[in-house]
């Protein structure tokens, strides 16, 4: 898209939030609607915005619309834009009459927001993806239950595994705090560790959502290994030794 049209979307979504298509246009009178049509998906893939019904909203409002400024929701706007280009590559592999697992974390929240109304079983450990997958039509959700952390939203502990032990997986949508070749996907919760190993354990597919702001760092917690996952969806190109290791491993990587 062109790169002056694509700086003025971008600007008219910072100060007003979101914008109509047909408003849009007032802006680009020589530009057909089609033509913008295409920018806002363009857009939508890289992550600055969701397109809704006639137009479009920005992420950062988006984000700015579930209310009080807690630790999580500072969190959840960090590379926001990185955490929803993940979420639209990784729709598309969400398959309808599957048992699916959606971790906690704030780029699969990314996903439970653009997720269509279809027909899908998610398990989760997530309160507030909980409550925003049950607002979708024709979506069976199961809620884990355990302890709950403040700083996550997110339920772990021997609960969690216990009731986890009777349910059945075909694809897990795992997230990670940190990533280092030496040893592999990490957290810094204990319990959340376990039970991520429980989970992946008991799929059998593993799709990692994970950017590469998070490559590098080492928590006290590891997991999982590269050769236990399936694919790794990130918003750019991992470094040279992460992308060989992942092919040697035989990682699908998706950007």
């Amino acid at each position: 898209m062109n790169d002056f049209r694509k700086q003025k979307i971008l600007a008219i979504l910072e100060q007003k939030g979101e914008i109509q298509l047909q408003k849009l246009k007032e802006f680009f009178p020589d530009v057909s609607t089609m033509t913008l049509r295409r920018d806002l998906i363009a857009l939508e893939k890289e992550g600055y915005l969701i397109r809704t019904h006639g137009g479009a909203i920005s992420t950062k409002k988006l984000w700015q619309l579930t209310g009080q400024e807690d630790e999580y929701s500072k969190r959840a706007q960090e590379n926001i834009e990185a955490k929803m280009k993940i979420a639209n590559i990784a729709k598309g592999l969400v398959e309808k009459n599957r048992s699916i697992y959606f971790d906690a974390g704030s780029t699969i929240m990314c996903l439970a927001k653009i997720l269509d109304s279809d027909n899908f079983t998610i398990i989760t450990s997530g309160l507030n993806i909980a409550l925003e997958l049950v607002k979708k039509k024709n979506v069976f959700v199961v809620m884990l239950g355990g302890i709950v952390n403040s700083n996550t939203l997110s339920v772990s502990g021997p609960n969690a595994i216990f009731s986890l032990d009777r349910m059945n997986i075909d694809i897990a949508f795992m997230s990670a705090s940190g990533f280092c070749l030496e040893t592999g996907f990490s957290v810094s919760n204990a319990y959340e560790g376990e039970l991520k190993k429980r989970i992946i354990e008991q799929s059998q597919k593993v799709v990692m959502l994970m950017d590469t702001s998070k490559v590098g760092k080492n928590m006290p917690f590891s997991y999982a290994m590269l050769e236990e996952i399936d694919i790794w969806v990130c918003e750019k190109a991992l470094p040279e030794d992460i992308e060989k290791a992942a092919r040697e491993c035989g990682v699908k990587i998706l950007y």
